[in-house]
């Protein structure tokens, strides 16, 4: 394989690796915590945290991506385009980590929460000690899939002009000429990318399931 098409696959695959990781982060802070407000017992708590998962879940990624990449700057918001390509993932994702925490919590039988408030453990707490221990098992898979659609989202990043693994392959392809060899390694990637984490998820659930 020449070093040329190598060399610049390489530092893209790099770039994927980092913005996956980051974006997955984020979602997952953010998801939680919409999460938590939408199943919160205080109202504006719920309505917001449902508005925002509404709004993000019907928006296409690519549209946010313009948005935020073009939009930022007019208002004076002015960041690198990887740190804005990263924040918009993450806030995307967020939506969909929410909804998956949100399943997992009403797995839980509703009478042990309730018994568990009845015993006088507050709101915070009847979610570490008995939600979140019971509903993770459930979790676990779905995170995974949110996490496989990140990483292949992020090839999106390449329509704003993040050099990602994307980006890179239609520049060598703009460059070489030579689209089979960047395109075919490009797409081993992503499927690599993908095997990967589910054989990763499938192990953790696994593990999770069994200290349970």
């Amino acid at each position: 394989m020449p070093t040329q098409v190598l060399g610049p696959l390489g530092h893209g695959l790099l770039t994927t690796v980092l913005m996956t990781a980051l974006a997955f982060a984020g979602a997952l802070l953010l998801g939680v915590l919409l999460a938590v407000c939408r199943i919160s017992p205080v109202p504006p708590l719920r309505l917001a945290g449902a508005a925002y998962v509404t709004a993000f879940r019907n928006i296409p990624l690519l549209v946010l991506l313009v948005l935020f990449v073009f939009g930022l700057p007019e208002i004076g918001l002015l960041y690198s385009l990887f740190a804005t390509v990263t924040l918009t993932m993450a806030l995307y994702w967020a939506a969909f980590v929410c909804e998956v925490v949100r399943s997992g919590v009403r797995t839980v039988p509703r009478g042990q929460i309730e018994a568990a408030r009845a015993l006088g453990l507050t709101f915070t707490q009847c979610l570490r000690h008995v939600v979140v221990p019971q509903a993770l098992r459930s979790m676990v898979q779905p995170l995974g899939n949110v996490f496989i659609g990140l990483a292949l989202g992020t090839s999106l990043a390449a329509a704003v002009g993040v050099p990602e693994l994307t980006g890179q392959a239609q520049l060598v392809t703009l460059k070489y000429d030579n689209p089979l060899t960047s395109f075919a390694l490009t797409t081993a990637v992503y499927v690599a990318i993908t095997l990967t984490s589910g054989l990763i998820t499938g192990r953790i659930e696994r593990k999770v399931a069994i200290k349970r």
